[in-house]
């Protein structure tokens, strides 16, 4: 094979991590592109292609984490991961820790660790790489890695989200879900709701967040069961997807432009976190942005002309 096929056969796994470590799809994608470019200017040809790649996409990909660590902090409200629509590796083998992984709970839990503790859980839970191979990526010893996976596992534990196994059940409370929505069916999104759910949203101070902090499934139905009727009085749309492997949705102006994102949690047949991504900023990967704060004033002039 020569170098790019070999590249290419990899770029899907390559990808994944990078993801899985950034939280960013504009972000993971630049790692693997300065990937190739240190593969492809490499004198020799490793012995692995796989093991030179995961190590460099590994590498660069905790070096943007800490310098994004600090923009994180300076962050205008709730930070989510890009969503991510589909992941592009497959590993029937490991299919559950994959969609569990890619999950927004679950990459905010891995927000928690240090870029090496995220890195060395990353590739050994996930990835199933064997120790010796997350030392040699990460450079520290296998002592050292060690350390660092039961640090990683003890923070994860302690906060890991548990989704329901069942995705037919999943799929058929989503589809519930938007029925309800877009029928502005309050007490029938209520009843698909946990009483201690939330509506988050992530506008990143750069978009109108439609949905900040909303704790309880009263005011959550309420709020969305308001707030849908009047968007589709300017014609906004949505079309159900899976967003990072959990039932969700794209919203779109009418001019089929992404307007926003939204992703369900769903534990014990109720859902128990919306999250949605109106940054627009997270949002050019998925095609043209809507303007959020046109859709905004529109909503307000609908509510305004209803009264």
């Amino acid at each position: 094979m020569s170098k790019v096929e070999e590249f290419e056969e990899l770029r899907p796994l390559l990808f994944s991590i990078a993801y899985r470590i950034l939280g960013s799809v504009g972000e993971a994608e630049d790692a693997v592109q300065e990937t190739w470019l240190r593969f492809d200017g490499s004198s020799t040809r490793p012995a692995s292609a796989k093991a030179f790649l995961s190590a460099a996409v590994t590498r660069i990909s905790i070096d943007v984490l800490r310098s994004a660590r600090v923009r994180r902090e300076e962050y205008v409200g709730p930070w989510f991961p890009e969503p991510l629509l589909s992941d592009p590796y497959q590993d029937p083998a490991r299919a559950v820790e994959l969609a569990d992984s890619v999950s927004m709970a679950a990459l905010l839990l891995l927000e928690r660790l240090s870029p090496l503790e995220r890195a060395v859980f990353v590739l050994r839970e996930v990835f199933a790489f064997e120790l010796g191979e997350v030392a040699a990526a990460v450079g520290r010893s296998e002592a050292a890695c060690r350390q660092l996976l039961v640090r990683a596992r003890r923070h994860m534990e302690a906060g890991r989200p548990r989704f329901e196994a069942d995705r037919q059940e999943r799929h058929e409370l989503a589809t519930r879900f938007f029925d309800a929505l877009k029928s502005g069916d309050v007490d029938g999104l209520r009843d698909l709701l946990a009483a201690d759910v939330q509506l988050v949203g992530d506008g990143g101070g750069k978009a109108p967040q439609l949905a900040k902090a909303v704790m309880g499934a009263q005011n959550v139905a309420r709020v969305l069961g308001t707030v849908f009727p009047l968007m589709s009085r300017i014609d906004v749309t949505f079309e159900p997807h899976e967003v990072n492997g959990q039932p969700g949705a794209i919203f779109r102006d009418r001019g089929g432009k992404v307007l926003h994102t939204l992703a369900l949690d769903v534990l014990d047949g109720q859902i128990q976190t919306i999250r949605t991504v109106i940054n627009p900023d997270k949002l050019g990967h998925l095609g043209p942005v809507a303007d959020a704060w046109a859709v905004d004033r529109e909503v307000k002039q609908a509510r305004r002309r209803m009264n």
